[in-house]
C-alpha cells in the first residue's frame, strides 16, 4: 500500500501543478491582444490541459485504490470531508475544460480579474486536503 500512497500523492501533486498554472494562462488569455500570443496561449492550454487530465484520473484511480484498501470505518469524518473536496477538484478541473473551450471559441466574457481569483481556489482546496488528512478533525 505505501507504493500505492506514494503514487497517489505523485499524481495528486502532478494534477495540481496543472490546477495552478492552467487559470493563470486564462490570466495572460483574458489579457491579451496580441492574435499570436492569444493563438500561442491557446496552445499551451490545450496541451497543458489534455496532459493534466489523464494525471487527475490517475490521481483518482490511486485515491480509489488507496480507499478500498484501507476502507472507511467509524470515525473517519475527516475521509467523508476529503472525498466532497475531491469531487470539488473534479468540478474545478471540468470547469477549466469548459473555460478552454470559450477561450477556443473566442467568447470569453470575463476579465483577466475573475481569472486570478479563479486561480486561487485550487490553494484553498489543497490547503483543506491536507489538513483533512493531517489533522484528521472528526
Amino acid at each position: 500500500m505505501l507504493w500505492i500512497k506514494t503514487f497517489h500523492i505523485l499524481f495528486v501533486t502532478s494534477w495540481f501543478a496543472g490546477l495552478f498554472y492552467l487559470p493563470r494562462i486564462y490570466v495572460n488569455l483574458a489579457q491579451s491582444q496580441d492574435p499570436a500570443v492569444t493563438g500561442h496561449l491557446l496552445g499551451m492550454a490545450r496541451r497543458l490541459y489534455r496532459f493534466m487530465t489523464p494525471i487527475g484520473v490517475l490521481a483518482l484511480v490511486f485515491g480509489l485504490w488507496l480507499f478500498l484498501g484501507y476502507g472507511l470505518g467509524r470515525g473517519q469524518g475527516w475521509m467523508h470531508a476529503k472525498l466532497a473536496t475531491v469531487v470539488l477538484l473534479v468540478i474545478y478541473h471540468l470547469a477549466c475544460g469548459r473555460m478552454l473551450k470559450t477561450f477556443e471559441r473566442n467568447a470569453n466574457q470575463r476579465s483577466h480579474k475573475f481569472y486570478r481569483w479563479f486561480n486561487e481556489i485550487p490553494v484553498l482546496l489543497l490547503l483543506l486536503v491536507i489538513a483533512l488528512v493531517v489533522v484528521r478533525p472528526f
